[in-house]
């Protein structure tokens, strides 16, 4: 009798991490809708794109949904993300997928090609520190081409302005507070339980936890801050080119 083929469902994952993540940043939507709107102003409509910090591929899908002939490599050091990101793209050739940890000099070795036409990010580089993030940074701008675009979405604090800081956080967690007693939503540890539960998933949730622990002890330095490291990281021009009242899109070209 041959053994039994356990699986799990890809796609359902994939909307249960998007929903989760919505649940954090009610904005997200738009600013993935911006920053696919400045690759196409930057590198067209037919981009090779890195997706760095790639979680389960939340921008690599938007991107081949508005952009079919764009292709994507997504790199990554979560096992149990990337195998959400893997299982859902299986079979789609315009999508590869990487492990690799950003904090290491050397993971750049691990990619298929040795330059982009964009690399993007959201709600991932809070996880490291200000002196490995501007490392980093001065890595991007090798893979970059010449006019090629990197961008990260992500919270950038700004301390000059404690009182509307607070303001706002009041009102997201108002709202965050409402869809949670609605039952409409499971919050970060919630998700991680479930999917220590899901057969496929659990032994790389496992292994993320003992990587990551419950989360990494990063730091979310300001938009100008952003602006600075990467001039001084070669890029020609930097800003920001979206922004809501929680979270900055930060645009570098080369």
């Amino acid at each position: 009798m041959s053994e039994a083929v356990t699986t799990t469902d890809w796609a359902a994952w994939q909307d249960s991490w998007d929903r989760q993540q919505q649940w954090y940043m009610p904005d997200r939507e738009e600013r993935f809708s911006v920053m696919l709107d400045m690759v196409e102003a930057c590198a067209g409509t037919a981009p090779r794109v890195l997706d760095l910090a790639c979680g389960t591929g939340s921008i690599t899908k938007r991107l081949l949904e508005r952009f079919p002939d764009a292709t994507s490599v997504g790199v990554d050091l979560d096992p149990a993300l990337l195998a959400i990101a893997e299982g859902y793209f299986a079979g789609d050739s315009r999508a590869r997928f990487v492990r690799g940890d950003l904090t290491d000099p050397a993971w750049t070795a691990r990619l298929p090609h040795t330059s982009y036409d964009a690399v993007l990010t959201a709600t991932a580089l809070h996880w490291l520190r200000r002196e490995p993030l501007a490392a980093l940074y001065g890595r991007l701008a090798g893979l970059l081409r010449e006019g090629g675009v990197f961008m990260n979405a992500d919270r950038m604090a700004d301390e000059t302005t404690p009182r509307i800081n607070a303001a706002e956080r009041a009102r997201r967690h108002a709202a965050m507070d409402r869809a949670k007693a609605r039952g409409d939503v499971l919050d970060w540890a919630e998700w991680w339980q479930v999917a220590a539960q899901d057969p496929v998933l659990a032994a790389p949730t496992a292994e993320r936890f003992a990587i990551y622990g419950e989360h990494a002890d990063g730091e979310t330095p300001s938009a100008q801050w952003h602006v600075r490291t990467l001039l001084g990281a070669g890029f020609a021009e930097a800003r920001p080119v979206w922004a809501s009242p929680s979270d900055t899109l930060v645009l570098g070209l080369r």
